[in-house]
């Protein structure tokens, strides 16, 4: 009897120990000791199709940690995983931030498909993600660990039918990139736009489709030409879209191309070269011309660590992201991820590089205007800012 009460005494203690072991860090919502150091996650696309998106809206987080590397008396940590332009690779790369790097939030990602695959994790773990430049509606919707600070594809689509229709077009067709959430979803609004301000609903004279990575494009260019539109509108990745245009050119097609914010970036006029000339897009940001002094802070920082690059709009979403998250964690007076998740649904009025940001009920922006570029002598040039009334 005495050596089984002696047996359990010792188990007793032994299970003690190694709960004394584990170390709760209440402050963070993690395990571990990094009491001194804050750690926000970011997973975005640094090889694949998606490289150059994802490592110009890195490049926009990198200036606002530079500029901003504390918060809370606490060194601010950015770790940084690679999803690799895949969506079942998005959710192994927020799952190793969550689980592993014990980050607080996260940030990302380039490409609405990638965010959306990640949607569920950050939603049951509870820790928050901002996306930058994930322009579908169904990332955010549903999910209140999700939030985002760029414009939504039913606003992009409304603004390129707008802007198409007050150009004269009154047919046009359309060329999307069928694997690409991003791609279908502002094809879509864009056409129930484009219909209702012509009136005519044969005004899309023709919608045709393409995979992520395809090289070839002459039987959907030879059903454009035939059907004879005004303009098209071919939203899709960078390097995609610029060999639609090339091809297209080859073809004998003349007409203007329209497309959204994933072309305003240099890899699209250095596969195009020549043949995107023209190209009109909508996007986020101009860096001729901010509106804000944090605009004008971050174009001035940004110019100053990379002196021989384009600036990407993407890249100052990426430093908002960074930066409203900063903004919540100093609101919450925490850097625990529920604290910081309610202190991001009521983020009202917070001074960004691209505007002021207002998160309303499904954590997207209350923004109402967007900036057009056409690409002149190589390289995207402001046209216009447009505002659409919701």
């Amino acid at each position: 009897m005495k050596k089984i009460a002696a047996l359990l005494l010792a188990l007793v203690m032994t299970a003690s120990a190694f709960s004394g072991c584990k170390k709760v860090d209440t402050a963070s919502g993690s395990t571990g000791t990094g009491s001194d150091t804050i750690k926000i996650g970011v997973f975005e696309p640094l090889t694949g199709a998606n490289a150059a998106g994802g490592e110009a809206e890195v490049e926009g987080i990198k200036i606002a940690n530079k500029l901003y590397p504390e918060v809370l008396g606490k060194k601010v940590e950015v770790v940084v995983a690679d999803n690799k332009s895949d969506k079942a690779q998005a959710t192994t790369a927020v799952a190793r931030l969550i689980e592993k790097d014990k980050v607080s939030a996260i940030i990302g990602s380039w490409g609405s498909s990638f965010s959306m695959a990640a949607g569920d994790l950050v939603k049951k773990n509870k820790v928050p993600a901002v996306g930058a430049s994930c322009t579908n509606p169904l990332v955010t919707k549903g999910n209140d660990y999700y939030f985002r600070v760029c414009y939504l594809d039913p606003f992009q689509g409304t603004v390129m039918a707008n802007y198409a229709f007050k150009s004269g077009a009154k047919k046009a067709a359309i060329i999307q990139e069928v694997s690409n959430d991003y791609a279908v979803g502002l094809a879509t609004y864009f056409k129930e736009a484009f219909v209702k301000l012509t009136g005519d609903p044969n005004s899309v004279v023709t919608t045709v489709n393409y995979n992520t990575n395809d090289q070839e494009f002459g039987a959907q260019l030879s059903t454009v030409k035939a059907a004879n539109p005004d303009v098209i509108f071919a939203p899709g990745n960078f390097t995609e879209s610029a060999l639609v245009m090339k091809q297209a050119r080859q073809l004998g097609i003349t007409v203007p191309f329209l497309g959204g914010d994933t072309w305003d970036i240099d890899e699209f006029t250095s596969v195009g070269g020549a043949d995107v000339e023209g190209a009109t897009i909508s996007t986020f940001f101009d860096d001729s011309a901010p509106v804000t002094d944090e605009g004008k802070k971050f174009v001035e920082a940004y110019k100053k660590e990379y002196p021989d690059k384009n600036m990407a709009a993407v890249s100052a979403l990426g430093y908002d992201a960074y930066l409203v998250i900063i903004k919540a964690i100093e609101a919450a007076n925490s850097s625990d991820s529920t604290a910081i998740r309610d202190a991001l649904a009521k983020t009202k009025d917070v001074e960004g590089a691209t505007g002021k940001l207002t998160f309303n009920a499904d954590g997207d922006p209350d923004k109402d205007s967007a900036i057009i570029k056409e690409v002149k002598n190589g390289k995207f040039t402001y046209k216009d800012t447009v505002t659409i009334s919701k």
